[in-house]
């Protein structure tokens, strides 16, 4: 185990002997199941799981020849931005000593950030990839919805979440979205990307020439100031290899975080009906009434976060309170992605700071739910929209703390992202 607490399980588990990844390590969060190695899902309810298949993306790592040496931690179930809801305790950030390291992949980013793997594999529903990413200054992409397969990832919030990479370079993250993406016969949800000839790697050549990036204003408003001045010094940058940079207007993000939120806490209250103690999940115990048995194994084998987002998703979803609140939701949820289109009518990719704060103090957020959930803001937009973003290191405070500068492309459009993103990182 790393001082910084990166992994739940550090078993290690060999890939082929050749292929395009013979020579890296890639950590995998430890809410992608793999065959024969505990998966957690950062909660005490899987202390014991052993799933007995590995996930789709594990299978692809192995044929590329990939070593895959633990599993990391998590926010509990994916829920989380800052990797402190985890039953086996918070992880630091490996380059901000006191800091968060962003979640819920935070184990994953962390794991890269010190140099413990070459590489890792993510999970992003609301920004958990590109906010670590951003947290301890290295790249991660959040795929769009339906390039990666998504079977063997256990579900959060299955209409929002895509596996990705997190790599120290673009060029690093490309070469292992290769080996992930493309269709799969175990997700329905999965289709072949329309330009799928050629490599995402060789997108990584920098060539930021004649590219128009737009620049959603509400994406800014209210970031910490330092944060905002790194990401026009990151956009100056770009603008000096021959990129052009324009303001844009996005007015229904002003309202994607409480959109994202009731979508993503009632499909995480389904989605976690099923551990109850018989199917999975650590035993409530039995004494003649099961209903009892359920509440026992839930109460005792949930976090406090876990909880909060299972009764608010189960409240929305109630008789009486559908229309109310998930209909809604779901409505914003078509206008965030109509804005999304047609600014990428006029724009290759938005730029955004990944992150509107920098990393936050450990112990910050954990009596505040609503600040965690705020810091956000601009990341769950993208999924929202099912669009492509990658974040890449813009700079860092006057502090030392690492910033991230988000791209986000339109559908299918990780090509865009990944070659603007090259010429920083």
């Amino acid at each position: 185990m790393t001082a910084y607490n990166g992994y739940i399980t550090d078993e290690t588990i060999e890939g082929a002997d050749d292929g395009p990844l013979a020579a890296k390590t890639v950590a995998v969060k430890d809410n992608i199941s793999t065959e024969g190695v505990r998966t957690t899902c950062g909660s005490a309810m899987l202390d014991e799981y052993v799933p007995p298949y590995d996930a789709t993306v594990v299978e692809r790592l192995k044929d590329a020849g990939a070593t895959i040496p633990g599993k990391t931690n998590m926010d509990e179930f994916g829920m989380g931005t800052t990797t402190e809801t985890s039953a086996f305790g918070p992880v630091e950030n490996p380059v901000a000593e006191g800091r968060v390291p962003g979640g819920s992949s935070g184990g994953s980013a962390a794991v890269v950030a010190a140099g413990d793997a070459d590489l890792a594999l993510g999970s992003d529903t609301g920004g958990s990839i590109r906010c670590p990413a951003a947290f301890c200054g290295v790249v991660g992409i959040k795929p769009t919805y339906g390039l990666v397969s998504r079977y063997g990832l256990v579900a959060y919030a299955n209409s929002l979440e895509q596996i990705g990479p997190i790599a120290p370079t673009v060029e690093d993250a490309a070469e292992l979205l290769d080996v992930i993406a493309g269709p799969d016969e175990h997700d329905a949800t999965t289709q072949e990307a329309p330009d799928a000839d050629g490599s995402y790697a060789a997108a990584a050549d920098g060539d930021v020439d004649g590219l128009s990036i737009g620049v959603p204003t509400e994406l800014l408003d209210g970031a910490d100031e330092e944060v905002v001045e790194t990401f026009w010094t990151a956009l100056d940058d770009l603008e000096a290899q021959g990129a052009s940079y324009h303001e844009v207007d996005l007015p229904s993000v002003e309202h994607a975080v409480e959109a994202y939120y009731v979508i993503a806490m009632s499909e995480a209250s389904s989605n976690l009906a099923r551990f109850d103690g018989v199917r999975y999940g650590q035993s409530g115990g039995y004494d003649g009434n099961w209903n009892d048995s359920f509440a026992n194994a839930r109460e005792e084998g949930f976090g406090e976060e876990v909880k909060r987002r299972i009764l608010l998703g189960t409240y929305a979803l109630s008789a009486g309170y559908h229309d109310k609140y998930y209909k809604k939701a779901q409505d914003a949820r078509a206008w965030v992605k109509q804005d999304f289109d047609e600014a990428l009518e006029d724009a290759d990719v938005l730029a955004s700071p990944t992150m509107p704060v920098p990393p936050m103090e450990r112990g910050e957020s954990l009596d505040d739910p609503l600040t965690m959930y705020l810091a956000d803001a601009n990341t769950t937009p993208v999924n929202l929209a099912n669009l492509p973003a990658i974040s890449v290191p813009a700079g860092e405070t006057d502090t030392g703390l690492p910033v991230g500068l988000q791209l986000v492309g339109p559908a299918f459009g990780e090509r865009e992202i990944i070659r603007a993103g090259s010429a920083l990182a």
